[in-house]
């Protein structure tokens, strides 16, 4: 037996061709009756699209491609989710890329996406040289998530307010008593913007004097390294805000190597409220930094920049909250 076809969805539904076209599209010019009858032609038949015929008709590839700074990096995973559930609506695929195993081998970053004629580039996360977007975004629509380097004209950026997140963490610890607070800093624009925040919380608190800032590479060992540092200081802090989530799990190895007890010796919070945090035997105070809200948000600039090309670039920031969970507490005496 031969596939069904769209003329036999359309005889099936009672209605044209184009109407047909119109609904697989997803066009809001189609009657809800009619819709329905389309949308229950196709799963009467079977019916499924020739990819490659509508592309040709479209001259569009209906694909749109994913440019992931760093795929180990588990706050990609909630994003990704909120972007995929969109652009699948939109009857879009994703075409997924790692520039850190691109730099590894060599390869363009950019290249491949426009050898294969994606519609539009999303760009996650930070990546070591933001001017390769340049040239792609002279030639399609590019959304950046995640990262807070300036963009080429036209592109848009949809990231957390890493700023406001970090306030957030830092109060917390005030709240709980701590006063020798370190921060455990990343790097890039994201890292500044944390640092920034957790900085100038403790001077509204006139704690400028009892903070500690250790530079890190946003990796559980960095944070290891960062830790070992901090707490072997004699005046260590009683309190640890790391830049991520990841370098937190290197400051709670650390702390266990020292034989510190979390929280009752040493208060962790990290930022992004990844898987690894809300694993139960980590369970870790950390910033949720919205990121399938990011995702989501992404998808919806790169769909509009399909209907609605042209314009300057929008920026968009979710609003952090806070997750408390166990490794934070009231300091206790250290002398006691």
């Amino acid at each position: 037996m031969r596939p069904p076809t769209i003329r036999d969805v359309a005889d099936r539904a009672g209605v044209s061709k184009s109407l047909v076209s119109l609904v697989l599209r997803g066009s809001h010019q189609v009657r809800p009756e009619k819709r329905e009858a389309v949308l229950r032609a196709v799963r009467e038949l079977g019916y499924r699209p020739n990819a490659a015929a509508r592309s040709l008709s479209e001259q569009r590839s209906r694909t749109v491609g994913v440019l992931l700074n760093d795929l180990r990096n588990p706050w990609f995973v909630d994003l990704l989710d909120g972007l995929n559930s969109l652009l699948h609506a939109g009857g879009l695929h994703m075409l997924l890329a790692d520039a850190r195993l691109s730099r590894r081998t060599g390869g363009r970053l950019t290249g491949p996406f426009l050898d294969l004629g994606v519609d539009g580039l999303v760009v996650v996360g930070t990546l070591p040289d933001p001017t390769v977007l340049d040239t792609v975004a002279q030639r399609l629509p590019v959304v950046v998530a995640g990262a807070r380097e300036p963009t080429p004209a036209g592109v848009d950026l949809v990231a957390g307010d890493d700023e406001a997140g970090a306030r957030l963490a830092t109060e917390h610890l005030i709240g709980l008593g701590h006063r020798r607070i370190a921060h455990l800093a990343g790097h890039g624009a994201v890292g500044e913007l944390r640092r920034r925040g957790f900085e100038a919380t403790m001077r509204a608190h006139g704690l400028a004097d009892q903070a500690l800032v250790e530079p890190g590479d946003m990796t559980e060992e960095g944070g290891y390294r960062g830790a070992v540092r901090l707490l072997g200081r004699p005046d260590r802090p009683t309190a640890v805000f790391a830049v991520n989530d990841i370098a937190s799990v290197g400051v709670l190895s650390a702390a266990g190597e020292l034989g510190l007890r979390i929280p009752g010796d040493l208060s962790v919070a990290g930022y992004d409220n990844t898987s690894i945090a809300r694993l139960r035997h980590v369970w870790l105070t950390t910033v949720d930094t919205a990121p399938h809200e990011v995702g989501h948000r992404a998808a919806r600039f790169l769909l509009d920049r399909f209907d609605r090309p042209g314009g300057a670039g929008r920026l968009h920031l979710a609003t952090p909250t806070l997750r408390i969970r166990g490794t934070t507490a009231a300091p206790h005496d250290l002398t006691g």
